[in-house]
């Protein structure tokens, strides 16, 4: 397939580097191009193999998955961490999510998951499983019960913020409310420079802690 998915494995196990590799390698429009077992080396090897996608682990040596995605995305703030993690780690997956990380995906997902996860996260868009997102504001600092955004969000906005706190893609969000995908994607931009955020993920919890949108996890 023409022009797959770039995406970096860092875990500092070999086994199960091993088998995301493996897994990884069944999808046509997915190239692993590189590995890291540790932070520090997970930061050198994405300014050499310039990845779209890296799949963090979060408790790695010298440098761990938190520290390493927020010096990743220091210099490289287009690449989309997924972090990588097989316990529930809630405090270190907020943190990691307040450094920049667009997502979550646990070691023992299905492999659809592993795939529609990858490429949503190349996209831009967050993968956050509602379940978690309930859990991971348990770890937020209390915040008012109603933000006020210096200039507030439009009705046309706020349908699709919350579609994003849905976890919803920008497909699904077009769909959904009928309008074209490139228009979900101005509404998006614009709602991150109201909420003064940096991506998808930070505004969907910036929204459900101050409640612009309920929490409608299930």
């Amino acid at each position: 397939m023409d022009n797959p998915i770039r995406v970096l494995v860092v875990d500092d196990h070999f086994i199960v580097r091993a088998g995301v590799v493996a897994l990884l390698a069944g999808f046509p429009d997915i190239a692993v191009v590189g590995e890291a077992e540790d932070g520090r080396q997970a930061v050198e090897e994405a300014g050499r193999c310039d990845p779209q996608v890296i799949l963090m682990d979060l408790r790695l040596p010298r440098l761990d998955g938190v520290a390493a995605t927020r010096e990743i995305l220091t210099t490289q703030p287009d690449i989309g961490i997924l972090i990588l993690t097989s316990a529930d780690v809630e405090a270190e997956v907020m943190s990691a999510v307040e450094a920049g990380a667009l997502g979550y995906l646990a070691k023992t997902s299905r492999k659809e998951e592993f795939l529609e996860a990858i490429r949503r996260v190349a996209r831009g868009e967050p993968w956050l499983p509602s379940s978690l997102t309930r859990r991971l504001l348990t770890h937020l600092k209390p915040r008012p019960a109603v933000a006020v955004a210096e200039e507030p969000l439009t009705d046309r906005e706020q349908d699709v913020l919350r579609l994003l706190a849905q976890g919803r893609s920008n497909r699904e969000i077009a769909r959904e409310i009928g309008i074209a995908e490139i228009t979900v994607r101005t509404h998006v931009s614009r709602i991150l420079g109201k909420l003064g955020v940096s991506n998808r993920v930070e505004a969907v919890l910036h929204a459900l802690r101050t409640g612009l949108v309920p929490n409608e996890a299930p």
